[in-house]
């Protein structure tokens, strides 16, 4: 694993990890062979200003957020299109609906799973 620019770092595999600033962690995203639930991407090769497609829709069941009628569960759903995160409405933070540029990674992050 290693850093590849300073929004990306290379994971196990053809997987690679950004930062996400609405979840405040690292995400992956598999390129070319799916991930544990077989989902795969599209990456268009630049590392500073990257692209990959389709839509990458992260639910996380065991982190929970509490709310006036229980508890949900957290997503984080966003295009990455030329350097820019796109959240859709459907995130759960407080970015959704906004397009916010690909911020660098932070000094010593690793990536969580791949």
């Amino acid at each position: 694993m290693g850093k590849l620019s300073a929004k990306l770092r290379s994971v196990a595999g053809s997987a690679y990890g950004h930062w996400c600033p609405g979840c405040k962690e690292m995400h992956v995203i598999h390129v070319g062979s799916p991930n544990d639930c077989g989902a795969q991407w599209t990456f268009d090769g630049n590392v500073d200003t990257p692209t990959f497609s389709p839509s990458v829709n992260i639910r996380c069941e065991w982190s929970k957020l509490e709310d006036e009628a229980g508890l949900k569960d957290e997503a984080c759903h966003y295009f990455l299109k030329a350097g820019q995160l796109q959240f859709l409405p459907d995130s759960t933070h407080e970015l959704a609906g906004q397009t916010v540029p690909l911020p660098d990674l932070p000094d010593g992050v690793l990536p969580c799973p791949a």
